[in-house]
């Protein structure tokens, strides 16, 4: 799965990118996980940059990758959550 690092997708668009529904998506950026921009006032509209996905798709990834390896899904995404908020 390619994106363009400069192109700005819509939420729809990604959640049939990675397969999954439009709130999975909705979830990831209320999380902090998928950064995303909303543009315009009130309710506005969400763009999500490609570059945004890339990383996304990476800590996927690796969240993957260590359920896989340890067997612990929970395991796993203590792992992230603690790099992710994590400051230097």
């Amino acid at each position: 799965m390619q994106f363009e690092d400069s192109g700005m997708y819509r939420v729809k668009a990604v959640a049939e990118m990675f397969d999954v529904s439009v709130n999975t998506i909705y979830r990831a950026i209320e999380s902090g996980d998928l950064a995303a921009l909303k543009l315009g006032t009130g309710k506005g509209t969400i763009r999500i940059e490609g570059s945004a996905l890339s990383v996304y798709k990476e800590k996927c990834a690796e969240a993957a990758y260590e359920a896989f390896v340890t067997g612990d899904e929970l395991a796993a995404e203590a792992a992230d959550d603690a790099q992710v908020g994590e400051v230097a």
